[in-house]
């Protein structure tokens, strides 16, 4: 009977659509079912080859031999080719006649498995497993409606353009500045405008000159008080101390007479939900964590406890097919320190009018929200939850 091997990112995620698929069967990087095989990469086994594969000349740095421009070929990650090897004996099996891609749903997860895919010379029909949380549930009706692999053609192409344009602006900058200057310097497609950035911003703090203004307010007998501003600019600051103290003055000569009161309620929003950038710029915020402990801390709430969606998303919106399961989220919320939030959200009424919803503002993931799974989770991870 023909098989289907599924090719996961990371040996837990595949610890987990095994169970679902009941593979038990455990082999040399793999777990085998009657109908599936689950194997795993290690985050990239293949890479960009380096320049000294493209030639003799390319072993040594230098000016002359600058800018390298070869077409770019794939080799395989030397300290992880034992996984690549066993991957690539599950991919050429006889008795296989698909492939279900089953790694990170985003951009750089379907390099990783195209680029294996690519190495080990498979030409079998392709499936795609796209997910948005690793509970069982999430996993199920994921293979009840894989999609043909054909539709993430441009998602991959994305990827390979970002990879090579990282590569030949990188490895080349990096040698004309190192051979140039005479000094170990790094250049890196994202990593230089970024340093430029920084460098602006403190070149800005360092010649910032401080200067004193003043800010005029008015106390009232009721309790409330009222401030200044320009009638055209809008501005409260007064840079000019003479004219602050003349306003002050003519205010102090005159009486001042409320004529009107016009009160008028408005409804103000919540803000957007968390993508991954927000969440980060909050977390550091509140509790002072770095970028990468915060998204160190939502891949284990991901992939270990299930309890959130995919974290690496750039959408602060849902798409309207997931109201339905909107109380189930809720529900699993149901315990401390969320109890008091859960019992405000359960009297509102749920549908896909809500602000939060918006298919046109999501595009391969929707914002990190709470999934269906109950957590026990100890405080100390509870704590680093409580954002989402």
């Amino acid at each position: 009977m023909s098989k289907m091997v599924v090719l996961a990112e990371k040996p837990s995620v595949a610890r987990d659509i095994a169970s679902v698929l009941k593979c038990h069967k455990k082999g040399n990087g793999y777990i085998e079912g009657d109908r599936y095989i689950v194997t795993w990469a290690l985050g990239h086994l293949v890479t960009l080859a380096e320049p000294e594969k493209y030639g003799e000349q390319y072993k040594t740095w230098k000016l002359e031999t600058l800018p390298m421009l070869p077409k770019l070929k794939l080799e395989i990650i030397k300290q992880t080719s034992k996984q690549y090897r066993a991957v690539q004996a599950q991919l050429n099996r006889q008795d296989v006649n698909q492939i279900i891609i089953a790694t990170d749903a985003g951009r750089e997860g379907e390099l990783v498995a195209r680029w294996i895919l690519e190495k080990a010379r498979v030409k079998k029909p392709i499936k795609r497993l796209w997910i948005s949380s690793v509970t069982d549930r999430a996993i199920k009706e994921g293979f009840q409606r894989l999609k043909d692999g054909r539709e993430y053609e441009g998602l991959y192409d994305s990827a390979v353009a970002r990879a090579e344009a990282d590569w030949y602006v990188g490895i080349n900058g990096t040698r004309a500045l190192t051979t140039k200057y005479r000094a170990q310097l790094s250049c890196g497609r994202v990593q230089t405008p970024t340093l430029a950035m920084v460098a602006k911003r403190e070149r800005d703090i360092q010649s910032f000159k401080p200067t004193t203004y003043e800010e005029l307010f008015i106390e009232v007998r009721n309790g409330f008080s009222l401030q200044w501003q320009h009638a055209q600019s809008n501005e409260k600051r007064m840079f000019d101390r003479e004219k602050s103290q003349l306003i002050k003055q003519k205010v102090e000569k005159n009486s001042l007479v409320i004529t009107n009161v016009d009160v008028k309620k408005k409804k103000t929003y919540a803000p957007a939900l968390y993508d991954l950038t927000e969440l980060q710029r909050e977390a550091n915020q509140r509790y002072g964590y770095s970028a990468k402990e915060t998204l160190s801390s939502l891949q284990r709430l991901y992939e270990q406890h299930k309890v959130i969606t995919y974290p690496r998303t750039d959408s602060r919106f849902l798409s309207s097919d997931l109201v339905d399961t909107l109380v189930e989220r809720i529900k699993a919320c149901d315990i401390q320190p969320f109890r008091k939030a859960v019992v405000q959200v359960k009297q509102q009424k749920l549908s896909s009018r809500l602000a939060c919803f918006n298919d046109k503002k999501v595009s391969d993931h929707h914002a990190i929200i709470p999934t269906e799974q109950l957590s026990q989770l100890r405080y100390q991870i509870k704590k680093r939850n409580c954002i989402v």
